[in-house]
């Protein structure tokens, strides 16, 4: 009997052993599951559905795409306001007033980057993030520039219409809107067309899968999206009427792509070779004094 006893004992002590060894492994096991989320990971449905936020924390994936959410609805209600008071000032009697530029260039601006926003997101959906607006990340100089363009348009329209009518008037006006669309269509089928090889930022290494696009717009500008943005922004103060800012503008913009074209194309070169330099030859910028 103290056989069979001591023999029991041995057993229940080895069938308790591999049990305790299995929890050991398994809080020694790392886990992919964040202990800040309260989802319930517990099986492949909760996991599957936290897929559209791995790329982001997820204690911070919500307010990520709010902050996204919060940026396309001020710039639609913007652009809808705009263009209201655009078409009020502009057509209602008595006679336009003036001041239906400041609105317009409000409206031009809001468009431009919402689209900035959704054509990324579309086409190139890694890098869409709230950079991507463009309303912050194009630097102080960015900001200031439109700060006086709007500044002005307001003081010549108040106080000083006559000059302000020596730049927009009737005969120029149709020529500065149609250098906002052909820009802001350029750019934008720049930004289709290249898809994943569209960055807003110059890139110094050649990822994978970066080719070189000589498609679309790409057969006869080989920076469209420059050339589309040099042109939308001379034709914004074109029909502002800002004589100084338009001087001010041109030479800002024509240094900064001059600058930017001649670095990138050292790095295209260096990324596609003989390739690069045929093309290059085949192809313009659209840019005055820009070859």
């Amino acid at each position: 009997m103290a056989r069979m006893a001591r023999m029991a004992k041995e057993q229940s002590q080895s069938s308790i052993k591999p049990e305790t060894d299995e929890k050991a492994r398994d809080d020694e096991a790392p886990t992919l599951v964040d202990s800040s989320n309260d989802m319930d990971h517990d099986n492949d449905e909760s996991t599957s559905n936290s897929e559209p936020f791995q790329h982001f924390p997820p204690d911070t994936a919500p307010t990520f795409l709010s902050s996204i959410a919060i940026r396309a609805f001020l710039l639609g209600v913007t652009f809808a306001f705009s263009i209201s008071l655009t078409s009020g000032l502009l057509f209602l009697p008595p006679t336009p007033n003036p001041i239906w530029r400041a609105p317009f260039f409000l409206a031009t601006l809001s468009l431009f980057h919402f689209l900035e926003y959704l054509l990324t997101a579309h086409y190139n959906p890694t890098y869409a993030d709230i950079s991507a607006y463009l309303l912050s990340h194009n630097g102080l100089a960015y900001n200031l520039a439109n700060g006086a363009a709007m500044a002005e348009c307001i003081i010549t329209s108040l106080f000083f219409p006559a000059w302000q009518a020596r730049l927009s008037n009737p005969g120029t006006v149709p020529f500065g809107l149609a250098a906002v669309v052909l820009g802001q269509l350029v750019r934008s089928a720049a930004m289709a067309t290249a898809g994943t090889n569209f960055n807003h930022i110059v890139q110094t290494k050649q990822n994978a899968g970066h080719v070189l696009v000589k498609r679309g717009v790409y057969a006869w500008l080989r920076h469209p999206s420059y050339f589309g943005f040099f042109w939308w922004g001379l034709g914004t103060q074109v029909v502002l009427g800002n004589v100084v800012c338009l001087v001010g503008y041109a030479v800002v913009l024509w240094k900064f792509f001059s600058s930017r074209i001649f670095r990138e194309e050292e790095y295209l070169v260096a990324f596609f070779g003989q390739e690069y330099v045929d093309y290059r030859k085949k192809t313009m910028v659209g840019i005055p004094f820009i070859f």
